[in-house]
């Protein structure tokens, strides 16, 4: 894969379109693909974080028992798996599965650090962007309460 079309998978994103293009070509550069068969688990549920993943190519099963494809919900190209494993540890809510031969990109937590401690502005935008999200899902949840 092309690093323009890294990028373009990148920016297609709300969490890294509000990155300054420095910052985003510089995550394009340092992510790499990560190619999946049909059945091949990308990570197992209750497994610690390492950072995201974005789906390039193919369906990724998200099972959240952990085994079987019921109730699982898809992860289709373009789609972000991992978003809050970007930034912080977290284990992971689900195994992932390639239901059908894949493509992800893979960005590690350590390497969107650096990114964002060597651009403070992108840093403050993700911040922003962060806080809004969950304003607004804070909202969401207020008013089904109500």
């Amino acid at each position: 894969m092309r690093l323009d079309e890294k990028t373009a998978l990148l920016t297609a994103l709300p969490t890294f379109r509000v990155l300054e293009p420095q910052a985003v070509h510089v995550l394009a550069f340092s992510a790499s693909l990560r190619s999946l068969q049909a059945g091949e688990q990308l990570f197992r549920k209750d497994e610690a974080s390492d950072g995201g993943y974005i789906v390039a190519a193919g369906r990724i099963a998200l099972n959240p028992d952990g085994v079987t494809p019921m109730g699982a919900e898809m992860a289709e190209p373009g789609m972000l798996i991992g978003e809050a494993a970007l930034v912080a540890e977290t284990v992971r809510p689900a195994t992932a599965i390639a239901v059908e031969p894949s493509t992800v990109l893979v960005i590690s937590r350590g390497v969107m650090r650096q990114v964002l401690e060597a651009h403070p502005d992108s840093a403050a935008r993700l911040h922003a962007h962060v806080a809004q999200a969950l304003s607004g899902q804070h909202a969401a949840l207020k008013g089904l309460a109500s």
